[in-house]
């Protein structure tokens, strides 16, 4: 799920995040989704993984190849957002069992301890706080993320190529695509082109026209950004970035 205000299983209106000082690379967000609002926008593929609570529920998001469309989704919701390949470890689930899809924690823990997670974070004053609290509880028994996972989201977030990882790392392709499906839910190539999306919508928000943003975020020209962009989310650039922002 993107960290950007596109994201979140609701509305834009009162979106907010922070860093977590507890999870290292996470995010804790909370939004505000509204019955019939009809600004509910599409959650963004970025290869990250998110722990959801809303009122009487815990459910997690996998790793997304497509937009995500949050449907009639109402009333507040908190998540925390891993950073790329670190969930599989919290949830103890490889991320290719939950691509594309959002799964109750019911299914993936006992019952018994999601239950008793639910109620906790329910009863919470601050909810934001408790999820973070008790993933970082979770997170400090967890085993250690295989160490090939930071490099690939390294190199492949800095542009550069499949091979080009793959040979940095010492392995050949069969094997970085192998070890990436655990991790990432899908291989090397998918999770370069979700990156390399997520640096030039950054780029885009920012200002930078989209033929400048094509060039600086890797794509071979504008035509190759919009149409990654289309098969990514689902829509225009123009329309994601809400008309012309960005363009030249």
């Amino acid at each position: 799920m993107s960290a950007s205000e596109e994201t979140g299983p609701g509305a834009a209106a009162a979106y907010r995040e922070r860093p977590s000082p507890l999870l290292t690379g996470a995010v804790v967000w909370t939004t505000l989704a509204k019955d019939g609002s009809g600004d509910t926008r599409p959650v963004l593929p970025d290869g990250c993984m998110d722990l959801l609570w809303t009122e009487g529920r815990l459910f997690v998001a996998g790793p997304d190849t497509h937009a995500y469309d949050p449907g009639g989704a109402s009333g507040r919701y908190v998540g925390v957002r891993f950073y790329p390949g670190t969930a599989p470890a919290f949830l103890g689930v490889p991320a290719d069992e939950l691509r594309d899809r959002r799964v109750e924690l019911a299914d993936l823990w006992t019952a018994a301890e999601a239950r008793r997670l639910v109620e906790r974070v329910d009863a919470a004053r601050d909810p934001m706080v408790a999820l973070e609290s008790l993933a970082a509880e979770r997170a400090t028994g967890a085993e250690a993320p295989d160490p090939l996972v930071a490099h690939v989201v390294r190199s492949l977030a800095a542009g550069r190529s499949v091979a080009a990882t793959a040979a940095a790392a010492g392995v050949n392709a069969r094997l970085l695509h192998r070890r990436s499906l655990p991790a990432f839910g899908y291989g090397p190539k998918t999770l370069g082109r979700v990156l390399r999306l997520q640096r030039a919508l950054a780029l885009a928000r920012a200002g930078t026209p989209y033929a400048a943003t094509a060039a600086a975020a890797g794509f071979a020209d504008q035509s190759h950004l919009a149409r990654d962009v289309k098969e990514l989310t689902g829509l225009p650039l123009t329309a994601l970035l809400g008309g012309g922002f960005g363009g030249d």
